[in-house]
């Protein structure tokens, strides 16, 4: 009696392709339904961690007071990518693209993105607190915001000389003047 496959097998990256770096974009948007988030890194797919319920409450909070309170030159958005090049794109918590970012698309450009925001997890802090916002950085995006849980603390940064600088951190009201003004009570966002 040999052993045979039970049931349907999870799609994983072929580990071939993985160390060639290989992948581009238009692989990740041929994947099926099924398939993990995943990001690209030069090529690699990552699959991305699924969030708690407080991150997501956070990231969902959050969007909604951005979807309230933006300018409508702006649009809030969640679970959506940022495609850097043809080879890497990240998956922020929480994005504000341009208002003419078309709806059926998962990936903006950046230089449609004005705002990406990392809500932070034990496993994804160092990406999220070092390797993530060079690549933004590099990538020209102008605001990074990382929101630390437990208890809940913004930090804002600007983009200057293509290197992200703090700008404002907050555990109870974000004061900003840019990319628009904004004054952000932390309770509003908090679980």
């Amino acid at each position: 009696m040999t052993a045979e496959p039970h049931g349907q097998v999870m799609w994983s990256p072929d580990p071939i392709r993985q160390r060639l770096a290989n992948y581009t974009i238009e692989d990740v948007r041929d994947l099926p339904d099924d398939a993990p988030r995943v990001e690209l890194s030069d090529g690699v797919m990552i699959v991305v961690p699924s969030p708690t319920y407080d991150h997501q409450d956070i990231a969902g909070l959050l969007w909604v007071w951005l979807r309230k309170n933006a300018p409508e030159a702006f649009r809030a958005s969640m679970a959506t990518g940022v495609a850097v090049s043809l080879d890497t794109t990240l998956e922020p918590d929480v994005l504000l693209v341009d208002a003419d970012v078309a709806g059926s698309r998962h990936y903006t450009i950046a230089d449609k993105t004005t705002l990406v925001v990392e809500v932070v997890a034990p496993g994804t802090r160092k990406r999220d607190r070092f390797n993530q916002p060079g690549v933004f950085a590099a990538a020209g995006i102008p605001h990074y915001w990382r929101i630390e849980q437990n208890p809940v603390h913004v930090y804002a940064y600007d983009l200057v000389n293509e290197r992200y600088e703090l700008v404002a951190d907050s555990d109870t009201e974000l004061v900003l003047s840019r990319p628009f003004e904004i004054v952000l009570p932390i309770g509003d966002i908090a679980p």
